[in-house]
Order: C-alpha cells, then sequence, then structure tokens
C-alpha cells in the first residue's frame, strides 16, 4: 500500500547524514532537531505552537487532558473513523458521541453533529479522513454557538487546505482549538518510527500541553499537574525535518496517481472514484473507492492474487465495535456509516507509484468487472 523502501532511497542521502547528526549529537530526546522541527511545523501550519509527543493517540489524549475534560462530559466524533479518535475519549472516562458522515467525503455530518449536542456536550472532534477536510465552517459556527471545543484530527489530511466561503484558506490542523496529527511511517508525513504532534494558536493551552506530555512537569522534579511521558525523539524530528521539506511534493504525487486512478474507472458500473468537495484540497492518504452490487473481498482477494494489496478502511465502525458497545446505539442507526463499512476498499496509494504500476494496478481491477459481466 505504501512504498517506503522507494521513497527512501529518493532522500537517502540527507536522511542518513541528518539521522547520523542526530546521533552525534547525543542529545536524544528534545535535542535540536526537535526544536527546529517544530519550529519549521509551526511555519508550514501558520500555527504558533506546535508540541511534538509520542504518537497520534498520545496527541488527542493529551489535548483532551489540556481542555479539562472530564468523566462523563461528552465528545462528538464519527463512527467511520480509526479507532484511536473514540478510544482515547473512553480511556479518560469521558462519553464518546457517535455521528454519521456525508455520504461524498466520509466525514462528519454537519447537521448530525448539531443534532447530536446536549447539555453535556464539551468538545467535539471531527477527522479529516483519507486525505480530505471536514466541512469546517459550519462544524465551526456550530462549535461556537455551543460553546464546544474543536479538536481536529488531522493524521490523515496534514498539508490539506481548508477553503472557506470567503475564499481565505488555512491547514487542516489550523481551524479548532487544537489539532493533532499522526507521524506514523505510512502517513503522508511520516517518520520511521512512532511520533505524532499537537497544534495550536493558543499561548495558554501551548504551555498546559508542554507541561502534560512532560509528565505534567514545568520546572524538573516539580509536578504540578498530572501528565504523561509522550516525546518525540531526536532521530524522528531529523528525518521528519528532511519529509516535510518534500511533503507538497509528495501531495502532488498522490494527486497525479489518483488522477491516473479516476480517468481508468471513469464509467465503470459498481466503482465510484472518490469525491472532491469544493471546500478542501485532497492530499489522498488513501485512494478509497465505493463499491456497489459486486464482493469487495472478492475484488480484494482477485488483486490480491496478482500482488497488488489492497485494503478495507474500515469494515466495522465504531458504534458495532464489541470493545464500545453502547446500548444507546444499534445496527441501522447510522445508515452511511454502515453502508460505507460494507462498500468501501482502497487501492495502493503513495509517492512512488508510476505510470506501469498505476496501468498494472488499474487494468486488474478492470479485468476483474469484466470477468464479472
Amino acid at each position: 500500500m505504501v512504498d517506503l523502501k522507494r521513497q527512501y532511497e529518493h532522500i537517502r542521502q540527507d536522511i542518513d547524514e541528518a539521522v547520523l547528526n542526530a546521533i552525534r549529537s547525543t542529545q536524544y530526546i528534545n535535542g535540536p532537531d526537535v526544536k527546529a522541527f517544530q519550529k519549521e511545523l509551526e511555519s508550514y501550519l501558520g500555527v504558533k505552537h506546535v508540541i511534538p509527543c509520542a504518537n497520534g493517540t498520545d496527541a488527542l489524549q493529551v489535548s483532551m487532558m489540556a481542555l479539562g475534560l472530564k468523566p462523563g462530559d461528552e465528545v462528538i466524533t464519527s463512527s467511520f473513523t480509526f479507532v484511536a479518535t473514540v478510544e482515547v475519549i473512553a480511556l479518560l472516562g469521558l462519553t464518546p458521541v457517535l455521528v454519521d458522515v456525508d455520504p461524498d467525503t466520509f466525514n462528519m455530518d454537519p447537521e448530525a453533529f448539531l443534532k447530536a449536542i446536549t447539555p453535556k456536550t464539551k468538545a467535539v472532534v471531527p477527522v479529516h479522513l483519507f486525505g480530505q477536510s471536514a466541512h469546517m465552517e459550519p462544524i465551526l459556527d456550530i462549535a461556537n454557538e455551543h460553546d464546544l471545543f474543536v479538536i481536529e484530527d488531522n493524521a490523515q489530511a496534514i498539508g490539506a487546505d481548508y477553503i472557506f466561503s470567503d475564499g481565505r484558506r488555512k491547514k487542516t490542523g489550523s481551524l479548532g482549538h487544537i489539532g493533532c496529527t499522526s507521524f506514523f511511517p505510512s502517513k503522508n508525513l511520516g517518520c520511521y518510527g512512532d511520533g505524532g504532534a499537537v497544534f495550536t494558536d493558543d499561548d495558554a493551552l501551548a504551555q498546559k500541553l508542554r507541561v502534560i506530555v512532560n509528565h505534567g512537569m514545568e520546572v524538573r522534579y516539580y509536578h504540578d499537574s498530572i501528565g504523561v511521558n509522550s516525546r518525540l525523539d531526536s532521530i524522528q524530528a531529523a528525518i521528519l525535518r528532511i519529509k516535510l521539506r518534500h511533503l507538497d511534493n509528495y501531495a502532488a504525487a498522490r494527486r497525479k496517481a489518483a488522477a491516473y486512478y479516476d480517468e481508468a474507472f471513469a464509467g465503470q458500473t459498481g466503482l465510484n472514484i472518490p469525491y472532491r468537495c469544493d471546500y478542501s484540497t485532497h492530499v489522498f492518504h488513501q485512494y478509497t473507492l465505493k463499491t456497489s452490487d459486486i464482493d469487495r473481498f472478492r475484488l480484494q482477494g482477485y488483486l490480491m492474487s496478482k500482488n497488488i494489496p489492497a485494503m478495507v478502511y474500515y469494515p466495522v465502525p465504531m458504534h458495532l465495535q464489541k470493545a464500545y458497545n453502547d446500548p444507546r446505539y444499534k445496527a441501522g442507526d447510522f445508515p452511511v456509516t454502515e453502508a460505507l463499512s460494507h462498500s468501501v476498499i482502497s487501492l495502493p496509494m503513495h509517492t512512488e507509484l508510476d505510470e506501469e504500476q498505476l496501468h498494472y494496478i488499474t487494468d486488474n481491477v478492470l479485468s476483474f468487472f469484466n470477468q464479472q459481466t
């Protein structure tokens, strides 16, 4: 699904030098590369503060801790998402409130968000799924009207632009009170291990976040709040500094691959290509098709037999997962989410896809459909 080896080959010299310099510095935690990467990412995103941490799940958790959310507080998010978004809400004793998504973008339906608000609601976590922004303008308006915190889950869309109705553009992750991302290796901006970060323009909130990720400690051995141990190591920061310089080119390569897929599948009965909304650019963390009237697992197996990986993100929505079983929800409550969970399939999408590979992938997908007729 992601060719990290070929990507590394193109930047090998810079990566190797950066890693060796980080090792030679012997400052492996919060070293110069961490501080430099923080500043460079702040500049790229147009935010005042970036707080690096150990992974994207931690980024979500420390965000909710810094906002002072208490057990029993309700946090609204999508049922069609990776588990981490809901996991941290439950871990902190908060109450996950799940909502349906837009059938075209797969992102939170603002109207569903509005209907889910109760007096106990304290925050909303819109997920920018597969590389395209949730519709943040109405989400922000609703949140402001109801005095709710907005925590963006930007793990899959770093580098995407949100376009406001007046033409203004802002990077995803910079729109709410807090933005969170993951630097897991397969992400558009990925390191060679685990890593994450939190973004905010709020000075006081940024200071709380810095304290929380460092054991609740501002002055060494003085703990004024409960914290966690969640830090980005210097070697990973050194790698991310190199890859950040290529991020926009990586997005362009992904869009080029997506355009090839689009053209190949245009008009193919049983396949719907990814929708592009007019309020967001798309950085294609995944290229996800909606299928109809076929067995997508048969398609997946056929492609695997041709050495083509294909993945289903996500086969079981959060409201039907055993770990998050809740009497408030049952099968049928979120029809769009459930339909997507039964119909989507993702094809290889990365920066190193060449025309020969794309031709091979698309030919085999179309060959599968030809065999069905």
